[in-house]
């Protein structure tokens, strides 16, 4: 066996030796320290129990003492929470009479004010339909005229009439006038128009008003029923072209009327449906020699022909306003040749006012040269004048005015001469 083997496995030895050792040591330690703990827990456990005697009685009165003060403290809150109840329902009670008293004023107020505006409400809803009724009345009865014929016609003859009186004049159309001659229908309502030799041109207008054919359509149309639908405008149609035939036998008669007349539909509606049939509105042109109109498009008609009246009316007034126009021309030339005349005269008149000026200035020089004439000692005139003249001039003009007088029989003398 090698060395250093042995001398290991004697170091192993030797360490086990000092372990056992030590360990034996320990567990010795170990006894002693236990057997000390044991003694002075013994210790510690009697002089814990007195202590633990002594606190258990300090608990005890400490308890006493505190159920005595929580006794007290309990009869005290009692005391204070019932007097707080009782206060508390003192206010309780007062504020709960404050509530209801206010709460009944203002219920009591809300519900007076409710009322009125539900009554006020209420009458407005009993007026409303006191007019509903009153409507509907109406509408009873305007449905049993509209069912009479006659009545119907009259009805789109006041709605044409209206339209009418809206846009022309009274001169311009005519009621109830028979256009055609050797007939005795008048038509409802016939436009004056111009025409040669003074005459008047009718363009008759005439309404119609199929009810029964277009509530038909109507009724038809609510409840989808195509074939109904196809029924109902067939009979329009032919209502239509009915009408206008009519028309055109009753009322067209050229030259006295135009070589058309308009057919009336007081109803958009039906105005629609009669457009909407393809070639229906064409062949009434045609063959029939009638236009149809609704309430918008009868204006527009009407507005044209208040243009062409505004045309004519100034065509004619044309020739009247040249002939004032040729009369105000030779006036004017006339007027001209007074103001050259005056204008002659015054620039004479004002030549001859400057002339009587200016004399006026020489005669003004001459004056003030004889208020300037020298005067003699003895007062007489001035000592230039001779004696002949002195003796002859009594009143003590000078020469000049004395030669004038003499010579003013036998000829003019020139006041500039003679002052020159």
């Amino acid at each position: 066996m090698p060395t250093w083997i042995i001398i290991l496995l004697a170091v192993n030895t030797l360490f086990l030796v000092v372990l056992l050792t030590r360990e034996l040591m320990h567990q010795k330690d170990l006894e002693r320290v236990e057997r000390l703990v044991r003694e002075e827990m013994a210790g510690h456990r009697q002089e814990s129990t007195g202590k633990l005697d002594a606190f258990s009685q300090q608990i005890f009165t400490l308890t006493q003492i505190n159920e005595q003060k929580l006794e007290k403290i309990r009869d005290v809150v009692e005391t204070r929470l019932q007097a707080l109840q009782e206060d508390n329902s003192r206010k309780l009670e007062k504020m709960r009479e404050t509530v209801d008293e206010k709460l009944h004023s203002t219920l009591e107020k809300r519900l007076g004010e409710s009322f009125k505006i539900v009554s006020e409400r209420l009458e407005k809803v009993h007026e409303g339909l006191g007019e509903m009724q009153s409507l509907a009345t109406g509408v009873g009865d305007l449905k049993k005229v509209l069912t009479n014929v006659k009545t119907r016609g009259t009805w789109g003859e006041i709605q044409l009439g209206n339209l009418l009186e809206q846009v022309l004049t009274q001169e311009q159309y005519e009621r109830n006038v028979v256009t055609k001659q050797g007939s005795r229908e008048p038509v409802e309502f016939a436009i004056k128009l111009p025409g040669r030799d003074g005459k008047v041109v009718y363009i008759p207008i005439d309404a119609k008003f199929p009810k029964e054919d277009y509530d038909r359509l109507l009724e038809a149309q609510d409840k989808s029923d195509a074939a109904a639908i196809e029924e109902s405008v067939k009979a329009i149609e032919n209502r239509i072209k009915l009408e206008a035939k009519k028309i055109r036998d009753k009322y067209i008669d050229p030259p006295q009327t135009t070589d058309f007349a308009i057919m009336y539909l007081p109803i958009e509606g039906l105005y629609a449906e009669v457009l909407r049939r393809p070639g229906l509105h064409e062949q009434l042109q045609r063959d029939f020699r009638v236009s149809i109109a609704g309430p918008t498009t009868i204006t527009a008609h009407l507005n044209a022909l208040q243009m062409g009246f505004r045309t004519l009316a100034v065509e004619k007034r044309a020739s009247e306003v040249w002939q004032l126009l040729g009369a105000v021309r030779n006036e004017f030339i006339k007027f001209g040749d007074i103001l050259d005349k005056t204008q002659t005269r015054l620039k004479q008149a004002s030549e001859e006012i400057e002339s009587a000026a200016r004399k006026s200035r020489t005669i003004e020089r001459k004056l003030k040269d004889v208020q300037e004439l020298p005067v003699s000692p003895a007062g007489g005139p001035a000592a230039h004048k001779s004696p002949e003249d002195s003796a002859g001039d009594t009143s003590g003009k000078p020469n000049f005015l004395e030669d004038r007088s003499e010579d003013a029989s036998r000829q003019p003398v020139d006041d500039d001469t003679l002052f020159a």
